[in-house]
């Protein structure tokens, strides 16, 4: 497997249970972001190496990489290198023997079956068999981390699955365009109406207190923990997804670790690469 070279289009906290599930299998796996990732659920996403310079989820260090030098130390640590690359131009370069796209654009962006002898897709957008090799099923419920080989996962509906309860309430989206800043942190228990964040119309200077800051107020839909949350002085518009809230207020190690929904996709990418490379 180590010769195998898989490449991960993006890196937010689904793709990182592929990942993480892929560095365990003993591929090599290289993560292709972009210049800006927008993960929610931070605390458990690789491409916040993007920002940091190096991000370790549980088992999994990932290293923001800038040329070829850097990749292979990377990979000889056992590491995972994250490279700004959200037009998978790198694909002619590294010749991968597989690529999964785990944007989760609920679109295709620009994935394509000659990319690599194996493809694979995560979720809606994608057609087995034409898009990708194998697509799997991303939505919660009796189908999730089905490997499908002809046809298309479950279309989007908008909607959240359904956690002790709440469904839509969890995620939190944008109702204007502005920059966020959060007054909550991940891992923060927070009670219903309470203000977690504000949208400002201009970025904030440093010697701005974030209390004081003047803006569109963001409250909590739900009194939970607040499991994900985008990074401050992030530019968003409306309707963009800004955090997530877990209903279960026990489960505070549920922000700092992969989700069952994560672990699930990511075995049945490790299981379809496998059905794919034995056909």
């Amino acid at each position: 497997m180590k010769h195998q070279l898989i490449l991960v289009r993006g890196g937010g906290d689904i793709a990182t249970g592929t990942i993480q599930a892929l560095h365990r299998a003993g591929w090599p796996v290289i993560i292709l972001e972009t210049a800006v990732p927008s993960a929610i659920r931070r605390q458990v996403a690789l491409s916040e190496a993007i920002y940091d310079g190096v991000c370790t989820v549980e088992d999994v260090t990932a290293r923001r990489c800038t040329n070829g030098g850097a990749i292979e130390q990377a990979l000889t640590q056992g590491e995972i290198p994250v490279l700004i690359d959200p037009g998978a131009h790198a694909v002619k370069d590294l010749q991968p023997w597989a690529v999964v796209d785990a944007i989760l654009a609920k679109k295709n962006v620009g994935t394509t079956r000659s990319m690599a002898p194996h493809t694979i897709a995560l979720g809606p957008g994608f057609t087995a068999g034409k898009d990708a090799d194998a697509v799997i099923e991303t939505m919660r419920g009796h189908d999730l981390g089905r490997i499908i080989l002809k046809g298309t996962a479950k279309p989007n509906t908008g909607v959240p699955g359904m956690i002790a309860g709440y469904g839509k309430e969890r995620v939190l989206h944008s109702t204007c365009r502005g920059w966020f800043y959060g007054l909550a942190k991940i891992g923060d228990m927070v009670a219903e109406g309470q203000r977690i964040a504000v949208i400002t119309e201009e970025p904030l200077s440093s010697s701005v207190l974030l209390q004081e800051a003047v803006g569109e107020t963001v409250t909590a839909t739900l009194p939970g923990l607040v499991r994900g949350m985008i990074r401050d002085a992030y530019p968003v518009t409306k309707g963009f997804k800004i955090a997530d809230i877990d209903p279960r207020k026990s489960e505070l190690k549920n922000c700092f670790t992969i989700s069952d929904k994560a672990r699930c996709i990511g075995g049945a990418v490790v299981t379809a690469l496998l059905w794919l490379d034995a056909r």
